[in-house]
């Protein structure tokens, strides 16, 4: 499957790359709560995927995010898998109020991104789309509880493209998407990430993590068509936003990205 994959592609994200690793087997009709840890043989695992990467020579990335045990990252970067860093989570968690880091201090050994499939888009994020769509659906308990902590974490942002120099005046949804990106540009992340939905500031997150059929997961068409997406002038402008800062032949401060997984 990894082989079929990079003949096409110059590189791949293993979502859930802990399940390299280990995965949580549940018996057929039982709770999860009755479940338990299953443990592969990482290292061969993780041989096969260095190996395609490497035949083909491509960048591999992990999703890291969540509880990930640290050994997980750790072998990861020992055969040069790239973790995942998101601006959403990127915070000095032993400081006071767990600040948002600047992206010039995010681990060089990343893909960076403002957001995932599975969380709010730019957009949504600014919309606190996220916190309606799943009131809506009865998946919160404490309505004004979530729209208080997505207000938190809007200020939050705000405040990091103020700190930056990046915060518009008197900026529309657009002006923010693009600084956001501007910010994410500025992070020492070996490489950059934004998605169409990011892009095009579209508002809802392709994935709603604890559905089923209630949300149509992987199933929202994109605004425009693949044809044109390249050529939308809100996708232009966040490729700008990002290229401007990062031009080509940029390298993260402790080389060339080179080699492979």
């Amino acid at each position: 499957m990894i082989r079929s994959v990079l003949a096409h592609a110059d590189g791949i994200r293993v979502d859930h790359i802990a399940g390299l690793f280990r995965l949580w087997w549940i018996p057929p009709g039982r709770p999860a709560s009755e479940g338990t840890y299953v443990y592969y043989d990482a290292d061969a695992m993780l041989g096969i995927l260095a190996l395609e990467a490497h035949l083909a020579g491509a960048r591999v990335v992990g999703e890291d995010l969540g509880t990930v045990p640290e050994a997980v990252t750790d072998a990861m970067h020992e055969r040069g898998v790239l973790s995942s860093s998101v601006m959403y989570f990127e915070r000095d968690y032993d400081a006071p109020g767990q600040p948002l880091l600047p992206p010039k201090d995010w681990s060089v050994d990343t893909m960076a991104s403002i957001s995932t499939h599975d969380l709010p888009t730019t957009a949504g994020f600014l919309r606190a789309e996220n916190v309606r769509v799943r009131a809506e659906l009865g998946l919160v308990d404490d309505v004004d509880g979530e729209y208080a902590r997505a207000a938190e974490a809007k200020t939050d942002m705000l405040a990091a493209l103020a700190d930056h120099g990046l915060l518009p005046s008197d900026p529309t949804e657009q002006d923010l998407v693009v600084a956001l990106h501007r910010l994410l540009a500025t992070a020492a992340s070996r490489l950059l990430l934004t998605s169409p939905q990011d892009a095009l500031g579209a508002p809802r997150q392709p994935n709603l993590p604890g559905t089923v059929d209630e949300y149509p997961n992987w199933r929202i068409p994109l605004p425009v068509s693949v044809d044109e997406l390249l050529s939308d002038a809100h996708v232009q402008a966040a490729i700008a936003a990002l290229s401007d800062a990062r031009p080509s032949g940029y390298h993260p401060p402790d080389g060339p990205v080179g080699g492979s997984a």
